[in-house]
């Protein structure tokens, strides 16, 4: 009955993707055009400047200028909206792929179809990746392309940076999602545990230079290894790369060891 789970994903998301898409692109532009407006206002940056470091730390990534333009979409988009919304899509795909079947009921016929449920965990895995992919390209993409009508110029290759660090940073919430819902089966757990752990990681993130006992568990958060290095001004972080991609692994492999071990729910 079933070729390809992870085509047939995908296919079953092209409406959703396609309202996300076009949602993100007219965020963007929106953003796009107060920057005219805002980067002559200098009692902004002096706002910014005068904010509690606890603040800048948390909501405007402490260091950006608000009067260029990578300072302005690091502080209106990169630090807390784009990733909001990236892990809001990664985890709701994550929660979708195993759990959310056996709660419609759908599972069986998934299992029914002589599929593995190793390839069927990597099959969901692939399609919860092609969305977080094509949402931060369409990102990326408003940005280079809406960017210079309101005189918000970016460098491509810093902005392709700043897309892969947020792809990444959706990947590994979106796999302890689909970790969870393999282990349990539940969506309830497969949703709230990895939205209660992004916001323990990125008040973890943001309070670290200033708590010191925080300090040996920074970089143990995904948000550090999005922004920490700054992409957006310094391009691609390969050792931030790396562990993403290596925790993103190891959920993986915990999601396909637990899935095989138990029996999905009735």
């Amino acid at each position: 009955m079933l070729h390809s789970v992870l085509l047939k994903t995908v296919r079953d998301q092209r409406r959703s993707l396609l309202a996300w898409a076009t949602s993100i692109v007219l965020l963007v532009m929106m953003y796009g055009s107060f920057w005219p407006s805002i980067r002559d206002q200098p009692a902004l940056s002096d706002f910014l400047d005068q904010m509690p470091q606890a603040l800048r730390s948390m909501f405007a990534m402490s260091g950006a200028d608000m009067s260029t333009p990578t300072g302005y979409v690091q502080i209106e988009l990169l630090s807390f909206l784009g990733p909001i919304l990236v892990i809001l899509y990664a985890v709701s795909a994550g929660n979708a792929a195993i759990a959310g079947e056996e709660d419609r009921r759908t599972m069986d016929l998934l299992l029914a179809n002589p599929i593995s449920r190793t390839r069927l965990v990597l099959e969901k895995l692939g399609a919860m990746a092609i969305g977080i992919l094509l949402i931060t390209t369409v990102t990326g993409a408003a940005l280079l392309l809406s960017g210079p009508m309101f005189g918000l110029t970016l460098p491509a290759g810093r902005v392709a940076a700043a897309m892969l660090h947020l792809a990444l940073l959706g990947l590994v919430f979106g796999a302890l999602a689909l970790a969870i819902g393999a282990a349990t089966g539940r969506t309830g757990a497969s949703r709230g545990v990895p939205a209660v752990v992004a916001a323990l990681a990125y008040t973890v993130n943001g309070l670290a230079p200033m708590v010191s006992g925080l300090e040996p568990l920074q970089k143990l958060s995904p948000f550090y290894q999005y922004g920490g290095h700054d992409p957006l001004r310094n391009g691609v972080s390969g050792s931030a790369v790396v562990v993403a991609v290596l925790t993103a692994a190891g959920l993986v492999m915990i999601a396909i060891w637990r899935f095989r071990r138990r029996d999905v729910l009735a």
